[in-house]
């Protein structure tokens, strides 16, 4: 008989022995997990309750139940459950916690010589080195913390042994315990006391808030060696961390950011992009399903999964072939802090904005909808491309991250800065009146972009008007586009090993 079964037999032994009526769960559990770090765990209970008081232990929880968001009920509504008091226990027996349970008393230790034989000394446990309670010191901050590490012997999780009238700073061996008390646990519990008007035997579900789980999305795009339709490979990844083990698990996903009060506390990946383009022979595999929920998305699982503890699992939700899509090439030549300065300062710093930004970005796009092959609203997540090179392999060209993205909205995703393509953003002039009323300033600028690729590039100029709200464009050398109260736009076509120079002139007042 291993340790570990004569402890779960104590265990059972001492639950009883305590009045508790262990239950466990009677069907595979359901998860809803946010990625937003936390899930909703659902699972079925199996109750045979009395009439008058009952004690009951589940001893299945997370080891990051949130006590106060703990539901049991009846789901058929026909029986109210009355609970008299919750208790919820997640210090699960260690050897660490023993030795603390066993501090100021002796025990044997057992020590394992190299010759493969076995000697048993006995010592006196004078400090366990157990720091107990992290999640209280993180509710109750610094001083407790310092406290509990005090009590510890600082934290460092080293004991002192008394063997033969002396002391040591480490175990002499293998330590025994003698048997378990009444108040120790193998895994977090929940411990009820429920108040029944009647005997009553029926299955009940339990619903609660963890922390220790969360999800999100991975996106791999591969282009073609020439031209912009694109193939799209949706990746949901899984991180279960929570303490706990869920086996044949029905998983929903919930995508959207919902509101959550946060504990004030201290302080693809592995998936091939190659397999973009694979063809399913016979019957379509099973898909996840997406439907609206609130003012979120509900994404889920076609079939059910065990989620080990500290496990990551990968299940893919969306692809796409043929994805029409454009390469954009954007100049926002200006280098400045919008947040620094207040309008009237910005007005009179005749510099400001001066500084000019040589990179050119890369910007790919395309629309999430059904008529370019997708249409299902995007999570937020990360998007790698690809691009087949003219030996067939696939070679990375950037990657970014989205938002939450719904049906029909455009994506457009930075991936990195051209190399062939160069800018500068020079200012000509600045003339400003100061007074007030009938203040005014005019400012010019010559923008100019050099394109040394060998195929002909179309690059869109960015400007922003960010001395004053009230401006007009008084000369300019092409005509602009202007996308909002405080940006124009300027597109300009240029051929191989080509200069183009844009001026403009701003005029404000005030």
């Amino acid at each position: 008989m291993t340790i570990f079964t004569l402890l779960r037999i104590t265990l059972s032994t001492a639950a009883l022995c305590a009045g508790f009526t262990l239950v466990a769960v009677a069907a595979d559990p359901a998860l809803t997990i946010y990625n937003q770090n936390f899930a909703v765990v659902r699972e079925t209970l199996p109750l045979d309750l009395n009439a008058g008081s009952n004690t009951v232990r589940f001893s299945g929880a997370t080891a990051h139940l949130e006590p106060d968001s703990v539901i049991l009920r009846d789901p058929t509504g026909k029986r109210a459950l009355v609970i008299l008091e919750q208790n919820y226990r997640a210090d699960p027996i260690s050897q660490e916690l023993l030795l603390n349970l066993y501090e100021g008393k002796t025990i044997d230790f057992v020590v394992h010589s190299q010759d493969g034989s076995t000697r048993t000394v006995s010592g006196k446990i004078v400090r366990s080195g157990y720091v107990p309670h992290y999640l209280a010191m993180q509710r109750y901050g610094s001083q407790y913390q310092n406290g509990q590490m005090a009590a510890a012997g600082g934290g460092n999780g080293q004991p002192i042994i008394e063997v033969n009238g002396k002391l040591q700073f480490s175990l002499p061996g293998e330590p025994v315990f003698p048997a378990l008390g009444d108040d120790t646990i193998l895994k977090p519990a929940l411990d009820w006391i429920i108040h029944s008007g009647v005997a009553a035997k029926f299955d009940a579900e339990l619903s609660y808030v963890t922390g220790g789980m969360t999800w999100n999305a991975d996106y791999n795009v591969v282009a073609p060696e020439t031209g912009d339709l694109l193939d799209l490979v949706g990746w949901v990844t899984l991180d279960n961390q929570s303490g706990k083990q869920f086996d044949h698990a029905h998983i929903k996903l919930m995508a959207g950011d919902v509101n959550k009060v946060r504990e004030q506390g201290f302080g693809l990946s592995g998936r091939d992009a190659a397999s973009l383009g694979m063809v399913y022979g016979g019957a379509p595999p099973p898909e996840v399903t997406e439907r609206s929920f609130e003012d979120y998305h509900l994404y889920s699982l076609p079939l059910s999964t065990t989620l080990h503890d500290r496990e990551t699992k990968q299940v893919e939700f969306l692809r796409g072939s043929g994805i029409a899509s454009k390469r954009l090439y954007i100049y926002d030549g200006v280098v400045v802090d919008r947040n620094m300065y207040r309008n009237q300062d910005v007005r009179q710093m005749a510099q400001y904005g001066t500084e000019s930004n040589p990179h050119v970005w890369v910007m790919r796009e395309f629309v999430n909808s059904e008529a370019n092959h997708l249409g299902m609203p995007l999570p937020k997540g990360r998007v790698r491309f690809y691009r087949r090179d003219q030996d067939g392999q696939l070679e990375f060209t950037g990657e970014n991250e989205i938002d939450h993205t719904p049906k029909d909205e455009t994506v457009r995703v930075y991936t990195g800065n051209a190399f062939d393509i160069a800018g500068e953003r020079k200012q000509t002039h600045y003339q400003v009146q100061m007074q007030y009323p009938n203040g005014w300033a005019d400012e010019s600028f010559e923008i100019k972009l050099r394109n040394h690729k060998k195929e002909t590039t179309t690059v869109r100029i960015v400007e922003h008007l960010y001395r004053w709200y009230n401006w007009v464009i008084t000369q300019e050398s092409d005509s602009h586009h202007q996308t909002d109260s405080r940006t124009i736009e300027y597109e300009v076509t240029l051929e191989p090993n080509q200069e183009k120079v844009v001026t403009y002139t701003a005029h404000y007042t005030w």
